[in-house]
């Protein structure tokens, strides 16, 4: 037993030591030379949720319940080892926006909504009072337990009954000095506690130490080793069974990690540290391991420290306060001061950064919006506000403080410290769905959340908050027996006939599972603002733009309104120093001058949203600005236009490159336009010049004939054999024309058979024998072995191929003409390619020969063009394109031009393969 003098001077000290930590960090910030901007300082101030809970509770809840204490630190350790997907996207939305507190981000998800923060700030008060408590209740009892130990006590301690000389009260008092000292002296959020945060990592590295001392001095001191203690144990059977996981404990161990992951996101101390107390992203990614290698430090020695209580302590030890005791049973006074000094670091550090988190959710989302909408106080006439912002958060610390002080006392003493922190934990969780569907989700909206966070938060507090203080003697507990209006069903602990479960694990059950249902059903059936649309956006597509470029007023107000508002909130050098960062032209003598536009609107927000709310600030500015907020159409322009810069680039990128493509598309389009008009005019005038030959041909010889009565008759049945020739020839030009007309109507008539296409090639090739002979053209053809049966109109493909074989023919080199047909299955089809050796097609001409106005081909100089309409080869193609078919063109540099054919048909099976053919000179 140590003297409560030695004791209350210990503390003092240390105090005394936290406050020149704090005052020496805010100090040095302050000239520029900052030594807690750094990624181990930061790791080490989000050790903040160890609190008294791991320091002492972990070793009761090892004592209690074996190995389950690790489930509380298991949560925290997926959460960082996943920081990548969501803590690094709260980080960044939070910089984005200058978001203050765990409801200044909620709210300003769902439209900056007034009645969602305040809502959430009640949450986050109530739901952190027990927890306050919990380190109040650590703070006194150990202090009792170290003043107050003698061995051979037969009653456990017991609390004080005078709240003056209850240590726990004059904690109070000094964590509320340090609270209002080193939290509220700035009003900014972008003014960062660093002398606080600095006092936290130095608490986190005594916690650390002290709890590491006595378990080595368990492990190496009492016991020869961890093996030797363990192996004691396991001879006891009440402590054996610590060392094994829990039978059938899987439900009440998966709820613990949920609420303990939960809880590393949405508790306003973690939220402080982690979130609005980062200066720099890329610390994230350090705390990311060396986080949950703190907490594996921590938890090292819990186990052997709970065995080493219970085998050597009276059954009626408190299992909370063995980090304490058990170096008291061995005399070792200095290392149970230790101990206490490393539990005060614990509960101190929580409830200075829970306090400061806290005061400014209650400053900026209750008390700032109550007041600005008192107009007789006329709030926004005044020239200076910061000293009440700062009386209010001052004041706020007060109230919490001691808030959690009189749950202490009324009803702490009847809980185990981990059960208290699980109430806590539970309440805190009721954020998780209206906060991760709000990452990920666009759909969810305002009433939405508002709805379901009602709903869990009534739901825990029936089932959880009740029962506890039942137990504590504040309530009748037949409402806990017998269920509400006598109703067994409505039981808190076994709501709806639920009874297979723990009352924690039942309350997280029904609380969660409600708040999600009406977040999602309620959302689906309400319509969005047209500000909770473009918050949505920012906050899901975060990654994808940058949320301050967003710019969502139309307004006339003046550049001098906003930066007087700015002064009010911030005070004259705060205000001009910010508004010099955001336009460098501005000098001292500058007041405003001119008219604001959207940007500096925007801007003034989100400078005052850092000191008074994301909620107030918007309630501020509109005071201002004598405008309105955009249009649902136009917010829906401004999300088509500047909610996704990065992907609005890449989409401008994308539409250059295509506007390029189609600009040369259309300059393509445009030669060719101008081709074929050449084409078509070249077209007219052969289409006039082949029907008018035959014409004048005809009317020539006719009027030879009637004119000359006596002609000879072997002259005059020449004539008529001309007359005849010319007629026919007019025919065939005629017949083409109206042929393709028909076809690309599609009015000709189709009668489409089976047929082996070398049959009908071998009856085009006798077809044109007589072309072939008169020319001296050489013709060679083969067949593969495999055949195909084709579902084609006979005649039309006999078209095809005689108009290839005549085109052959006459382009063939003149002096030695040869045309080479060939027959192959494949593919699930037969090719057919016919190959001249002329002087081919001009690569620019490939295309274009198919078109119903060219005709294509190199000639020889001294020859005359191939006489023609120049429609076979569009008929041709529109012929196999009718058949599912492809016909193309090839034509290598001075190797002639093939012609190929490809129409879909069944293979056949093989046969003997033709034998290369050949007739002509």
């Amino acid at each position: 037993m140590l003297s409560s003098e030695l004791v209350i001077l210990v503390s003092l000290i240390y105090v005394g030591l936290l406050y020149a930590i704090a005052w020496w960090g805010d100090k040095r910030a302050r000239d520029g030379h900052s030594w807690v901007r750094n990624p181990t300082v930061y790791t080490l101030s989000i050790a903040v949720y160890c609190t008294s809970w791991t320091f002492y509770g972990a070793v009761g809840t090892a004592a209690r319940n074996g190995l389950e204490y690790l489930t509380i630190y298991l949560g925290p350790t997926v959460i960082f080892l996943g920081w990548w997907f969501l803590l690094r996207k709260m980080l960044r939305i939070s910089k984005a926006h200058r978001i203050t507190s765990i409801a200044d981000f909620i709210s300003s998800r769902y439209g900056k909504s007034t009645q969602l923060s305040v809502l959430v700030t009640l949450i986050a008060v109530i739901g952190t009072t027990p927890y306050i408590a919990l380190q109040l209740k650590a703070i006194a009892t150990s202090y009792t337990v170290l003043t107050g130990w003698e061995f051979g006590m037969v009653e456990p301690v017991r609390e004080t009954v005078s709240i003056f000389s209850d240590s726990g009260f004059w904690a109070a008092v000094g964590l509320t000095l340090f609270g209002i000292l080193f939290g509220t002296r700035f009003i900014d959020a972008d003014e960062h506690h660093e002398g606080m945060v600095a006092a936290i990592a130095f608490e986190s590295l005594v916690k650390l130490f002290a709890l590491l001392a006595v378990g080595f001095f368990v492990s190496f001191v009492m016991y020869d080793g961890l093996g030797d203690l363990f192996a004691q144990s396991a001879e006891n059977a009440d402590t054996a069974k610590l060392l094994m996981l829990p039978e059938g404990g899987s439900s009440r161990w998966l709820t613990l990690m949920m609420l303990s992951m939960a809880a590393i996101l949405c508790l306003p101390r973690q939220f402080q540290v982690i979130i609005v107390e980062n200066v720099d992203e890329r610390h994230l990614a350090t705390a990311s391991w060396a986080f949950p290698l703190y907490l594996l430090a921590m938890n090292l020695f819990v186990l052997p420290i709970a065995l080493a209580g219970l085998g050597a302590l009276p059954v009626w030890s408190d299992p909370d306060f063995f980090v304490i005791s058990v170096p008291l049973f061995e005399d070792q006074s200095l290392l149970a001061l230790l101990a206490y000094v490393g539990g005060l670091s614990a509960s101190t550090s929580m409830v200075i950064v829970a306090t400061i988190a806290l005061s400014t959710m209650v400053c900026n989302d209750l008390i700032v919006p109550a007041l600005l909408r008192i107009r007789p106080l006329r709030l926004t006439e005044r020239d200076d506000l910061t000293g009440l912002l700062i009386f209010i958060r001052r004041a706020s610390i007060v109230v919490v403080v001691f808030m959690g002080f009189a749950y202490y006392r009324s009803a702490g003493a009847s809980d185990a410290l981990a059960e208290i922190g699980l109430i806590s934990f539970a309440a805190i969780a009721q954020f998780i769905p209206i906060m991760i569907g709000g990452l990920y989700w666009k759909g969810g909206t305002r009433t939405g959340a508002q709805v379901a966070l009602t709903i869990g938060f009534a739901v825990w507090g029936y089932t959880l908050l009740l029962p506890s203080l039942a137990d504590s003697g504040w309530m009748d507990p037949s409402l806990i027996l017998n269920g509400a209006f006598g109703h067994p069903w409505l039981r808190p602990e076994s709501l709806f006939g639920l009874t297979d479960f723990a009352p924690l694990t039942h309350a997280l059950i029904w609380s969660i599972s409600l708040n999600t249902a009406a977040y999602v059903l309620i959302s689906l059936f309400t319509e969005p603002s047209a500000l909770e649309r473009i918050q949505a956006t920012l906050f899901v597509d975060a990654f994808s733009r940058k949320g301050q470029d967003t710019v969502i007023w139309r307004s006339s107000a003046s550049a001098n309104d906003l930066y007087e508002l700015v002064e009010r909130f911030l005070g004259r050098d705060r205000a001009y120093q910010s508004f010099r960062q955001f336009d460098q032209s501005i000098d001292p003598s500058w007041r405003g001058k001119g008219e604001a536009d959207a940007d500096m609107i925007a801007f003034t927000e989100r400078l005052l949203a850092g000191s008074i709310g994301a909620a107030s600030a918007r309630v501020m500015v509109s005071s201002v600005a004598k405008g309105e907020m955009v249009s649902l159409d136009e917010v829906l322009e401004i999300l088509e236009e500047t909610s996704h810069v990065i992907e609005y680039s890449q989409r401008l990128e994308t539409k250059s490159r295509e506007l390029e493509k189609a600009a040369a598309e259309l300059r393509a389009a445009n030669e060719r336009l101008k081709e074929l008009d050449r084409l078509k005019d070249e077209f007219l005038t052969m289409v006039s010049h082949e029907f008018r030959t035959p014409l004048t041909s005809i009317r020539s010889f006719s009027e030879i004939l009637v004119d000359s009565p006596n002609l000879d008759p072997k002259q005059a049945d020449h004539f008529l054999e001309i007359i005849v020739r010319e007629s026919e020839r007019l025919t065939r030009l005629i017949d083409d024309h109206l042929d393709l007309a028909r076809l690309e109507a599609g009015h000709s008539d189709w009668r489409a058979v089976e047929v082996d296409p070398r049959t009908v090639l071998d009856e085009s090739i006798d077809a044109v024998k007589g072309l072939f002979d008169a020319k001296g053209v050489v013709l060679t053809k083969e067949y593969s072995r495999n055949s195909a049966l084709l579902h084609v109109d006979r005649d039309r493909l006999t078209q095809v191929f005689i108009n290839l074989l005549s085109n052959a023919a006459k382009f063939s080199a003149p002096d030695h003409p040869e045309v080479s047909v060939r027959g192959e299955a494949m593919d699930g089809g037969y090719l057919v390619s016919i190959t001249d050796n002329g002087k081919g097609v001009a690569p620019n001409e490939l295309e274009i020969i198919f078109d119903k106005f060219s005709r294509g081909g190199k000639y020889a100089d001294d020859k005359p063009k191939p006489s023609g309409s120049g429609l076979g080869l569009a008929i041709a193609k529109h012929v196999v394109e009718h058949c599912q078919g492809k016909i193309w063109a090839e034509s290598p540099a001075g190797r002639g031009a093939t012609f190929r054919v490809f129409i879909p048909g069944t293979i056949m099976e093989a046969i003997k393969p033709a034998k290369p053919a050949s007739f002509g000179s």
